[in-house]
């Protein structure tokens, strides 16, 4: 009977053994998709943009703010202090360690509360990225199983990869290089032992031991981890002592500070539908940004923008009176300044890429260049004379009777004087006399969707953005070469491979570089006596346009130096009138001065005057004259002021 017995526990043993090893081997496969996140480990990883030196504007990211290293750039002092305070037999073990539960669970019975852990580092790993933090013997045994398979699939290097990667440190730092710019700013190959030791201890209390609210404490627990491994014969004493000793430097950095948010935002929106991942993919984005003239157009804007305010007596922190600001260079095209605002806090809506305005007068140089490119030269005489226009739109009769700014007119004026006083009338008249259709089909080349078709195109009605005026602007400022504006340079992706670059891109030649002297000659002008005198730079010759809409709306400068282009608008963005002042001279030319002048002394180097292209003249017989090409001869004769083909009848 008692062998009976005997026997039948022995059979219930067995069975309940190999009932115990099914269901562990079921469990074990059961959990393969849990154990891949790990094994296929690929985290959330912040995207980085830099500007045209490689230094930071700003991380991209939602919720996890993760600067990913790879094993190779962990230093071993943090993987050994690490080791050392949490898991000293952590490559002896398979991921489970018997003698460290047996031993945690006398201490904490003797203690009768929990004093210590006797979890591995890969049973920590398994916890934090796949499990709940649920208390159960259910949970635990599903911790031990899944640590034993990771560390199958794993090698103890790739454990330890993830594992810094993974874990908070505070401030909303995830993994060890994260911390590392954070609390120190430094890279992970620059941190010294003590610094090593005391990330090393943030991990099992980031709030209780944040270096930057509890040195004290946080100083002791790096103390402590050092003390362990001097004593495991990993440090020896001279260096124990020398790191005991040193108290590293904190900082209370915010990582992801913007310190460019208008351009972030504007990376962002221009790689999101490429790189539908770029909040997480851990890319890194070079711009043309360049951050000190950055700053300098940031500076020039609300310096215009506050001038403004005052002349207004407007209350500053309740104007509804914005801007945009665009620094291009000239050769490239290249973005080096772009501001979307006066002040990101209170709009973040991007005005320099985002919105459409009318350019008013500022459009006018393309309508003169397309007459200068067709044989007028800047002394040609014009006429600037009131007349009444009648047309027909959608089969009605209209009637439009346009006027100068200063409501008079001087009958006949040269091409020059026209553009440098921005006469309305004559400028109208040289479409009349040009014939609309020829100027709307070179105008084509400009590549701008929606030109209106019709005599209104002669004063700049129709809808363009800042950036859209500093590519057509590198017409002039490029010698003829209209380039597209470029802001980001190249991508590469989480393991440094370059997935994306972009290369100067020339939309098309809108003239000859002689033909567009001409032109920038005449822009000098407009600065030196016209309605652009308060963009001056004393020292540098920089060139430009105004440009004023109906009721002072819209306020632009749009002009350049050798160097740089610029670009400034002025208004409100319920279309309401500036007021009094209001115009593109008295509004905007100042922010461009302003830059300029800042702009050369910190480039004292760069060049300050514009080169004369072999094929312009300005003498006859030894005679200095007005300036003339081959293209645009000086004038034997007045031309004609009406045009046969002219879709419109004056009267």
């Amino acid at each position: 009977m008692v062998n009976r017995l005997i026997k039948g526990s022995i059979v219930l043993a067995l069975i309940f053994v190999v009932a115990l090893f099914a269901a562990f081997i079921y469990a074990y496969n059961e959990i393969k998709l849990d154990a891949d996140k790990l094994i296929n480990y690929s985290p959330p990883t912040s995207s980085i943009i830099l500007d045209d030196k490689g230094n930071k504007i700003a991380y991209v990211f939602k919720g996890q703010h993760r600067l990913y290293a790879t094993y190779d750039e962990i230093p071993g002092y943090v993987v050994e202090a690490l080791i050392a305070i949490e898991d000293t037999r952590f490559f002896e073990h398979n991921g489970v360690n018997p003698d460290a539960i047996i031993r945690a669970a006398l201490r904490n019975f003797k203690a009768g509360h929990k004093v210590e852990g006797g979890s591995t580092l890969t049973q920590q790993l398994v916890k934090n990225t796949i499990l709940s933090n649920e208390r159960s013997y259910t949970r635990k045994i599903k911790e031990a199983i899944l640590s034993m398979k990771i560390e199958n699939e794993l090698t103890k290097e790739q454990i330890l990869e993830r594992y810094l990667n993974e874990m908070f440190f505070g401030h909303g730092y995830y993994g060890i290089k994260t911390a590392a710019k954070g609390y120190f700013r430094k890279e992970l190959d620059q941190l010294t032992l003590k610094e090593s030791a005391m990330l090393a201890g943030l991990m099992k209390a980031p709030s209780s031991y944040d270096p930057t609210r509890h040195l004290d404490k946080a100083l002791t627990r790096a103390g402590t981890i050092l003390t362990r491994m001097k004593k495991l014969g990993w440090i020896n004493k001279e260096t124990y002592l020398d790191a005991i000793k040193e108290i590293p430097t904190i900082y209370k950095d915010t990582l992801t500070q913007n310190i460019a948010p208008y351009i972030t935002d504007e990376v962002v929106r221009r790689l999101k539908k490429k790189f539908p991942d770029i909040y997480s993919g851990g890319y890194t984005i070079y711009t043309t940004i360049n951050m000190e003239e950055q700053k300098l157009a940031r500076a020039a804007l609300k310096y215009a923008h506050r001038k403004i305010v005052k002349k207004r007596r407007e209350n500053i922190n309740k104007t509804t009176l914005n801007g945009a600001f665009l620094d291009v260079e000239n050769s490239t095209g290249d973005i080096k300044a772009m501001v979307g605002g006066v002040d990101y806090k209170k709009s973040a809506f991007n005005r320099a890429t985002m919105m459409t305005r009318q350019p008013g007068s500022a459009f006018k140089p393309f309508i003169y260049q397309v007459a200068l490119d067709m044989g007028y030269n800047p002394a040609t005489e014009l006429t600037d004379v009131a007349r009444t226009f009648q047309y027909y739109s959608n089969g009605k009769r209209k009637i439009w009777r346009p006027k100068n700014y200063e409501n008079n007119f001087k009958g006949f004026i040269k091409l020059r004087e026209a553009l440098v006083h921005s006469r309305n009338l004559a400028t109208i008249n040289l479409v009349t006399e040009i014939g609309l259709k020829r100027i709307l089909e070179k105008l084509k080349e400009l590549n701008i969707p929606k030109i209106p078709q019709d005599m209104s195109i002669s004063l700049g009605n129709l809808g363009l953005s800042p950036v859209k005026m500093a590519q057509i602007y590198s017409a002039f400022a490029n010698g003829g070469h209209m380039i597209e504006p470029r802001l980001i340079s190249k991508v590469l992706s989480r393991n440094g491979t370059v997935i994306y670059e972009s290369k100067t891109q020339e939309i098309a030649d809108f003239t000859t570089p002689e033909q567009a002297y001409l032109m920038t000659d005449i822009l000098r002008d407009i600065v030196l006596r016209g309605t652009g005198r308060n963009a001056q730079v004393k020292g540098v010759e920089v060139v430009g346009k105004t440009g004023t809409t109906n009721k002072n709306v819209d306020a632009w400068f749009c002009g350049y130096s050798p160097a740089r282009e610029v670009i400034v608008w002025m208004g409100r963005d319920n279309n309401r009138p500036i007021g009094r002042g209001g115009t593109g001279g008295g509004t905007s030319a100042p922010a461009f001065a302003y830059f300029f002048k800042k702009f050369y002394q910190m480039y004292p180097n760069m060049p300050r005057k514009f080169t004369r292209p072999e094929g312009v003249y300005n003498a006859v017989n030894g005679v200095i004259t007005e300036l003339y090409t081959e293209t645009s001869p000086l004038p034997a004769q007045t031309k004609s002021a009406t045009n046969p083909d002219s879709d419109y009848d004056l009267f």
